[in-house]
């Protein structure tokens, strides 16, 4: 199967989505207090950690070595999925959604750090330029 990984845009418009409907969740509330939580602030975190995910995204050395790029775009977005879930432990309630930023956290960070490790071993042993 071969499948399209999200475009930049696609991952923009995602992003807006999600602040549009955590919006208009909270246009429906009529008093403050009857907010369990606080959403601008959980929204204003999203919606930063997706911006310096999408800068960091776009800054990535690239080198034309096709995993070497792989691995230098994959760290600043799972580190967005990772400040992602940070946000949902800070503002969630909910004990699934809990747990699955946990796992998520753990999952990523690890990942990171095997994506890192993989950048040093590799530093300079070439270019396999894809041109397909």
């Amino acid at each position: 199967m071969n499948r399209k990984s999200p475009t930049k845009l696609q991952w923009t418009f995602a992003g807006g989505l999600v602040v549009a409907a955590v919006g208009f969740a909270q246009m429906g509330m009529s008093s403050v207090k009857e907010r369990a939580i606080p959403i601008p602030s959980f929204a204003q975190d999203m919606e930063a950690g997706m911006k310096l995910m999408d800068r960091e995204m776009s800054a990535a050395p690239m080198d034309g070595n096709i995993d070497h790029d792989f691995a230098a775009m994959m760290i600043p977005h799972h580190q967005g999925a990772v400040d992602m879930a940070k946000a949902e432990l800070s503002y969630g309630r909910d004990p699934a959604m809990r747990r699955l930023a946990e796992e998520i956290i753990v999952d990523q960070e690890s990942e990171i750090d095997l994506m890192n490790l993989w950048l040093k071993k590799h530093a300079g042993t070439g270019k396999e330029i894809c041109r397909g």
